[in-house]
């Protein structure tokens, strides 16, 4: 197979910005290329356009790649739900929630089949795969049946780059150490070197390159800057403190509850291209302040986040934020929290069946979890009973396990294209609850609503902010700087003596 794997001395050292970046770079030259990661744990992901859901890094770097995300470049996705257990997302579709250990012991042999599977069928559509690991391929404790470094670059027989993050420091343990602890026939895979995020004079590196490449004769393949604001999607939740910190104050304040199993953090990305518009992340309710609008997000595990939002008292905050006239919008499992009550009914949620939880109390709506989980790409208009005026179409998709029904004095948010109604609407707007994913990713909605909270403000109005028209600007301009400060002409010398040796 014609590809290379990026593997990382530790999580997030850039693996995903990387590929990401590399699948645009092989793009523009003509190759057809593909993302691929075996096995992703992320709550971040991704509806392919037949209603499959994915890890999110993988859909955008589908994107960055120019083709339609698929579940072969991401059949295992593992969705944290509590400290102990995830969801398996097996081929795009849930099938149980296990804990690690029970992972480890049942689904070993399935998870080899699958990415064999997968391979298989990526190799016949595609010219090249630019591979990602996660995590390390050296920890020792988990080695003996990973199926996400290593064993996938020995599956998909393919070179691997090894990354490492020097902003985080120790930059030169992290990569002999690594080297160290591989098998021997691990290491004769490792074809290249990567600093990545560094700080400052790029030059000041050359004497730390020499060294590398005589301690370990590997070559360097480049050093990388630190990138700030490259407004990719991010993988996980150790992106948020990364993508959203240092966020100046500005005329809008936007409180986000930071929940501890947030999904699909994605949905409040847009706002980083609004310069008036400051986004801050509460978790807890001596941190609310008076924001102008307070968001809650998705979450995989909602009735144990809600309890959150009550141990920190930040639902007084919410009532009061309300009580004062605020913004408020809850998105999916955030949507559910703002109901009267939860129902669990298959115990899809917290693992036990019946348990009922009362909610927020803010919207007059009740939840119930059922047994199927629904994800699909959704197009709507805005319902009649809202009497909004734009008339574009929203667009987004759906991931949820929960049936949200509204009492009958509830008017309900959007209509989809197929006639279903979806969320809520309230207040003349200041509350509003939906289970659409990337509402704010929609220009004209989103202007529209913080032109409302400007005008509560006595502040004027202001043009719409195209964020799409630089959706895919920001690969090609990520794939010009990468491409900039790494060795392209051995990079692709090393793709293609791999794949060419017998």
């Amino acid at each position: 197979m014609k590809g290379v794997m990026i593997q990382g001395t530790a999580s997030d050292v850039g693996k995903s910005l990387i590929v990401t970046a590399l699948c645009r770079m092989f793009a523009n030259e003509g190759i057809k290329v593909a993302p691929f990661k075996s096995q992703n744990m992320s709550n971040n992901s991704y509806v392919t356009v037949d209603g499959k859901e994915i890890g999110r890094a993988q859909g955008i770097q589908a994107e960055a790649a120019k083709v339609e995300a698929s579940v072969w470049m991401n059949p295992i996705l593992l969705k944290p739900r509590s400290h102990l257990h995830s969801e398996v997302v097996f081929l795009g579709k849930a099938i149980e929630s296990l804990s690690g250990r029970e992972y480890r012991e049942s689904f070993y042999e399935k998870g080899l089949e699958v990415i064999k599977e997968s391979l298989a069928h990526l190799e016949k559509e595609y010219d090249l795969l630019v591979v990602e690991g996660a995590g390390s391929p050296v920890e020792i404790n988990l080695k003996d049946r990973e199926i996400v470094n290593m064993k996938v670059a020995e599956m998909a027989d393919v070179p691997v780059i090894l990354v490492s993050d020097i902003d985080r420091g120790g930059v030169f343990a992290s990569i002999v150490g690594t080297l160290e602890l591989m098998e021997p026939e691990e290491r004769k895979r490792v074809a290249g070197l990567i600093i990545n995020k560094f700080r400052g004079d790029l030059s000041l590196f050359s004497d730390g390159v020499h060294w590398l490449e005589e301690k370990t004769g590997i070559p360097v393949l480049g050093v990388l800057p630190y990138v700030e604001n490259h407004m990719i999607d991010g993988e996980d939740s150790l992106s948020i403190s990364q993508q959203f910190r240092g966020r100046k104050k500005a005329d809008l304040d936007i409180a986000v509850i930071q929940l501890p199993f947030i999904s699909n953090y994605s949905d409040l990305e847009p706002f980083l291209y609004e310069k008036d518009v400051s986004l801050r992340w509460v978790k807890d309710s001596s941190e609310m302040g008076r924001p102008d609008a307070v968001i809650i997000p998705g979450t995989k595990s909602t009735m144990n986040d809600l309890n959150f939002i009550r141990v920190k008292h930040l639902d007084d905050s919410i009532q009061k934020h309300m009580e004062e006239g605020g913004f408020l919008v809850g998105i999916c499992g955030g949507y559910q929290m703002l109901g009267d009550e939860m129902i669990d009914e298959a115990g899809t949620d917290t693992g036990i069946a019946n348990i009922r939880v009362q909610g927020l109390e803010i919207i007059p709506a009740r939840t119930f979890f059922q047994q199927e989980k629904e994800t699909v790409r959704t197009a709507a208009h805005f319902h009649e009973d809202t009497g909004l005026s734009c008339l574009d179409r929203i667009e987004g998709y759906e991931i949820h396990l929960g049936r949200t029904i509204l009492a009958r004095e509830g008017s309900s948010f959007l209509q989809t294209v197929d006639g279903k109604s979806d969320g809520y609407y309230g207040k003349n707007g200041k509350v509003i609850g939906t289970y659409l994913h990337h509402l704010f990713q929609n220009d004209v909605w989103r202007n529209q609503w913080l032109n409302e909270i400007r005008k509560s403000k006595g502040l004027p109005e202001k043009d719409m902010v195209h964020i799409k028209a630089f959706k895919d600007q920001r690969f090609d301009d990520l794939a010009r700087q990468m491409k900039e400060h790494i060795n392209w002409e051995l990079l692709t010398n090393i793709i293609n003596r791999w794949s060419s040796r017998v």
